[in-house]
């Protein structure tokens, strides 16, 4: 049946392989749809490394932070519309076709980012990338959700979050490859059209989502599909309730009319919908702003602020934080069906506060203990070479090298030890050869310390504590929790708020590190989880093992934790999924 429970105690995980074992069918329809979130993972891990070689290459990238951020999160802004453009095209056109154009304009933002003369050009080639990545961050989980057996349907839908960290984690090794390669960055990017091409290629040979072919009256073509999916027992259960649903649904659109803006202003004006968006939106916004893609666009840039100077270190250390991200993403697909989405979010919010609040507060020592700046290494390169704002500083008897680097100029550490007084030097290219000439460390985003091995062990533990809740999780819950005929509108909706605050966090990180410091802007985020974790406890209800219908009744009663339900709406919650 459509929306089946599993027995209790058996995870969806293992159903699921069962279940794609005897109908491997159905993995080749997740797995291709998937790749989707691969492309999604690898634009977010490829910036991180590329954005190091790009400084190097463009001065004014490297001497201007708002732009940086501008290459960055400019495929966040090109994403917004993708995703909004996305939900529309689910509903009109398809999840298949929707997939197919996602995949044509993210392939040629990657070419054009590879073979880009001028800082604008990787912008422009960023915002198609966007329009892609936002696209297909929608519609994969939603043809995932649709074309699978509602007893498997969330590990299924983990897939699409298992190849979000798997094309992170293949990013970041694509990064290393490249380091040496002539052109560094343009391979980084460049490489982002494959996978789009190998989806493109293996989505026209698959359905579309029976779901969608059923709404527009291809019954036959639905049945087909369905055939392929379900046990030949299940087959007419699953037309039926399929059926019912719809027909309910078609009564409504007669009500409430068909076409984008109508539906729009339908779903808003629809207390079930509504309630459904408080979830969904809560739920993807709180997934941005736990600062997870400052980690994921800047994890390189971020080991450098905890002293580790050499990009190819950074890149190696940034590798660690993307396979951990995939290890999170599976357990998430071996457990989110036995313990519950809600709970999963829950416990990942703990973890991931705890990790910022510590985080943070090895930043604060390391900025404390930065090594002292010397009057005399500060002038040992010549009087061009120091930092205007140092010569001119009135207490520069107390800067250290924190207050050099924040004041846009880099730290040359001394020749006898990195901890030493060292130097305060203008950050330009001759200089930094004549620093590096001499043997010495050059710091340009952090400073030389004794416990950034603890920011990179800390970081480690933050993704893991996001990996199995926050990163997977949001994107099963929205692909449940509205009703049919709204799902793609109010899917679109949440996505496009999930890009929005993604854009926040990624336009703002540099300049807000420059501002308040690491330690800050890591304390920052944690005071933004504990919102969020707030907010998914009193707005978020379990959708486990649910049909869609039965989550509709779900929010036509409306949610309220367990501790806050009067004694009769607990005993009645009793024969519900526990929350």
């Amino acid at each position: 049946m459509e929306g089946g429970v599993i027995e209790s105690g058996k995870t969806e995980f293992t159903e699921c392989w069962r279940t794609t074992w005897r109908t491997p069918y159905i993995m080749r329809l997740a797995l291709s749809a998937g790749i989707g979130g691969l492309l999604f993972g690898y634009d977010t891990g490829v910036i991180s490394g590329a954005l190091i070689y790009i400084r190097e290459d463009f001065s004014e990238v490297d001497k201007k932070t708002w732009l940086q951020e501008t290459i960055v999160s400019m495929a966040v802004a090109g994403a917004i519309f993708g995703a909004a453009i996305g939900g529309w095209m689910n509903d009109a056109f398809g999840r298949k076709k929707s997939i197919l154009v996602a995949d044509v304009v993210f392939f040629f933002g990657a070419i054009v980012m590879a073979i880009a003369p001028s800082p604008w050009v990787i912008i422009v080639g960023r915002i198609l990338v966007g329009l892609g990545v936002g696209m297909a961050s929608m519609t994969s989980p939603l043809y995932i959700s649709e074309a699978s057996p509602a007893r498997i349907r969330g590990a299924l839908v983990s897939t699409n979050g298992l190849l979000i960290t798997g094309g992170q984690f293949l990013s970041s090794l694509i990064n290393l490859a490249f380091t040496k390669a002539p052109g560094t960055w343009r391979w980084m990017l460049g490489v982002a059209g494959v996978p789009a091409l190998i989806q493109f290629v293996l989505m026209c040979s698959l359905p579309e989502s029976p779901r969608w072919l059923y709404r527009k009256d291809k019954v036959d073509e639905a049945r087909a599909i369905l055939e392929k999916i379900y046990p030949a027992n299940e087959v007419e259960d699953e037309l039926k309730a399929l059926h019912e649903s719809i027909e309910t649904e078609k009564a409504l659109a007669g009500e409430i009319g068909d076409g984008f803006i109508t539906k729009l202003k339908g779903a808003l004006s629809n207390q079930v919908v509504r309630r459904g968006l408080y979830a969904g939106i809560t739920v993807q916004v709180a997934q941005q702003f736990v600062g997870i893609n400052t980690v994921m666009y800047y994890s390189p840039t971020i080991v450098q602020f905890a002293g580790f100077a050499s990009n190819q270190t950074a890149l190696a250390l940034s590798l660690i934080t993307s396979g951990l991200n995939c290890v999170g993403t599976i357990i998430s697909m071996c457990f989110v069906d036995r313990y519950g989405r809600r709970r999963l979010m829950i416990v990942s919010m703990f973890g991931i506060i705890t990790c910022l609040v510590v985080l943070s507060a090895v930043f604060f020592q390391a900025a404390s203990h930065a090594p002292a700046i010397s009057n005399f290494e500060s002038t040992h390169f010549g009087g061009n070479s120091t930092c205007p704002a140092y010569v001119s500083a009135p207490n520069a008897g107390s800067w250290n090298c924190m207050t050099c680097v924040r004041a846009e100029c880099a730290f040359c550490a001394s020749k006898a030890s990195e901890f030493q007084p060292g130097a305060c030097l203008v950050s330009a290219n001759d200089v930094r050869s004549a620093c590096r000439g001499e043997q010495r460390v050059w710091y340009s985003k952090g400073c030389p310390n004794k416990v950034g091995f603890l920011a990179v062990i800390l970081l480690g533990l933050y993704i893991i504590s996001y990996a199995p809740g926050m990163g997977t999780v949001p994107w099963i819950v929205n692909s449940e929790i509205y009703p049919l005929r709204y799902r793609g509108t109010g899917g679109g909706i949440a996505a496009v708020s999930n890009w929005t605050a993604n854009l926040i966090v990624s336009e703002t990180f540099l300049t807000l590190t420059n501002a308040l410091g690491s330690a800050g802007t890591f304390l920052l985020f944690a005071g933004f989880s504990l919102i969020g974790l707030v907010a998914i406890y009193f707005l978020v209800p379990e959708t486990k093992g649910l049909q869609f219908e039965e989550v509709e009744k779900l929010l036509e009663k409306g949610y309220k934790p367990k501790a806050f339900r009067k004694k009769e709406e607990t005993s009645e919650g009793k024969n519900q999924v526990s929350s």
